[in-house]
């Protein structure tokens, strides 16, 4: 029995029939397994877009031995009688409490927002009326922001590869489509991950876990760089190891933390708005057609570089999908993308942010507590604008000429949308900067001018990042974890999610 990689063009529209029938012409074999490795789409060539796709091909036909997968990620067991409590349910969370858990250790999740279930409820009457509910809405919950914004599993962090395996493996024992093990873009969509990360708490729990929903980490009893207790609204909690993923959008806990002496210096970070389009115009863009047979929608990933500007670049985006009302306090207007997993909904959206440091922004060295402070008097400015969750907006062709919007524009954005003049609600330079960057990706994508632009997208990184120690704990503390993207040292599902199991495996190490 031997193996063999082989990678082969598709047509996008392919049926396994195809494909093993390649395979047969390819190897010149008849009995053989495969399984898929990598599954991407090269569209470099409008009248030959093709899926190409890499197979480890297992037959007693093939003499010769494809080289070694790499190890699988080791989670060594044994009983332990440590007590770990671990604050945020997010990736970063869930992921360092189920490798702990497994480990043999006593962990609890506790987990401000509410479960997924009454979490999905909150949002719909919340898009339905405008009644904001603070514990369940799209930044906090069971799952964390990820959960209602597409479940994207792409990321950039290099030397994560058995964490990155673990993970999606993880997904997929709970229900996730098994094509995330092998997509070059994997996302689950929100509509499989309210189902995912339900069948990964219950794993959690068989596994002898315990998470408590509602229940709010409201400060912490220290001595001598030790964490003892965690007081939250539900209660004093004990624990040996404590670990807070946070999330980017807690703002009161990182004062919290702030205050007990936990050390965060300021990060660069980017700042902007949504831009929306029909899908179709960007299929047409992308492919040369309104819809390709085995593709769900065209997508897009946009950079702009002029040393006279701040970086301009396009994030998280959400090929058919909705821009949604993501902010996480009452009186603050903030919005975001999602989708769901047939990306079949009629528009696009994505960020368009520009990246900049805190210091920069205000022009002088700051802290931790004054970039917070200056980021949520702005997204409170973008509430008081319009005095509700509508979102300020305006087209992209009026944006470039600084005309406020007057004819009537469609959007998926569900608690409806006010003109504004959005150049002038954001600090020059980046308006400066955003627009020159539109400008470029309107010469790049055909029609990418016709689109329009709202909303304040805020929450694609942390401003400030928590110092840690080689070991990944709080530097000058014994037992204090901060990970994930409110640590300031991931973003996304993946990089968090690998920050928390990394974290667990040096927690093991030394227990």
């Amino acid at each position: 029995m031997g193996t063999r990689d082989l990678t082969l063009p598709l047509p996008t529209d392919y049926t396994e029939g195809q494909l093993r029938n390649r395979i047969e012409k390819s190897l010149k074999i008849k009995n053989f397994t495969f399984r898929l490795h990598s599954k991407s789409l090269d569209a470099r060539n409008k009248n030959n877009i093709h899926w190409l796709l890499t197979a480890r091909i297992t037959s007693p036909e093939i003499k010769n031995e494809a080289p070694a997968l790499p190890p699988l990620l080791a989670i060594p067991f044994k009983k332990r009688s440590k007590k770990v409590l671990v604050v945020g349910n997010g990736p970063a969370g869930f992921f360092s409490a189920y490798v702990l858990q497994k480990a043999g250790f006593q962990t609890t999740i506790i987990e401000q927002g509410s479960d997924v279930d009454k979490r999905d409820a909150g949002i719909n009457n919340f898009e339905r009326t405008g009644t904001f509910d603070p514990i369940s809405n799209y930044a906090f919950g069971e799952g964390g922001a990820g959960t209602f914004s597409d479940g994207k599993l792409t990321s950039r962090s290099k030397h994560i590869s058995k964490e990155r395996q673990f993970i999606l493996q993880s997904y997929v024992d709970a229900g996730a489509p098994e094509e995330i093990l092998y997509l070059n873009h994997p996302h689950i969509g929100s509509d499989n991950l309210k189902k995912v990360v339900k069948n990964l708490r219950n794993i959690f729990i068989s596994l002898g876990g315990t998470i408590h929903f509602e229940t709010k980490l409201e400060d912490l009893n220290i001595r001598q760089g030790k964490v003892n207790t965690a007081i939250t609204s539900s209660g004093q909690i004990e624990a040996d190891t404590f670990i807070i993923a946070p999330g980017h959008s807690a703002y009161d806990t990182y004062r919290m933390l702030i205050h007990r002496g936990v050390s965060f210096q300021t990060k660069n970070f980017a700042l902007g708005y949504r831009i929306e389009h029909p899908q179709e115009i960007i299929n047409q863009a992308q492919w040369g057609n309104k819809k390709l047979p085995g593709v769900k929608a065209a997508e897009y990933r946009l950079t702009y570089n002029n040393r006279n500007y701040l970086p301009v670049y396009t994030f998280c985006m959400c090929p058919g999908g909705k821009i949604v009302p993501s902010t996480s306090y009452k009186h603050t207007n903030i919005v975001n993308g999602m989708s769901l997993y047939a990306r079949d909904d009629f528009y696009a959206n994505a960020a368009c942010v520009a990246g900049i440091h805190p210091d920069r922004l205000l022009q002088k060295k700051s802290s931790a507590s004054e970039i917070l402070g200056w980021l949520e008097n702005l997204e409170t400015g973008f509430y008081n604008y319009s005095g509700s969750y509508k979102a300020p907006f305006c087209s992209i062709q009026d944006f470039l000429t600084q005309k406020e919007t007057s004819h009537p524009v469609n959007t998926s954005y569900p608690l409806g949308i006010v003109p504004a003049p959005l150049w002038s609600m954001l600090p020059k330079e980046i308006s400066t900067s955003i627009r020159e960057g539109l400008e470029d990706f309107s010469r790049k994508i055909k029609g990418f001018d016709t689109g329009i632009i709202l909303g304040l997208e805020s929450k694609t990184s942390s401003p400030i990042q928590v110092i840690r120690d080689d070991n990944g704990r709080c530097a000058g503390f014994e037992n204090l974890y901060i990970l994930g993207e409110g640590s300031g040292f991931a973003g996304g599902i993946i990089s968090s999610a690998a920050d928390g199991v990394r974290a667990a495996l040096k927690i093991i190490d030394e227990n």
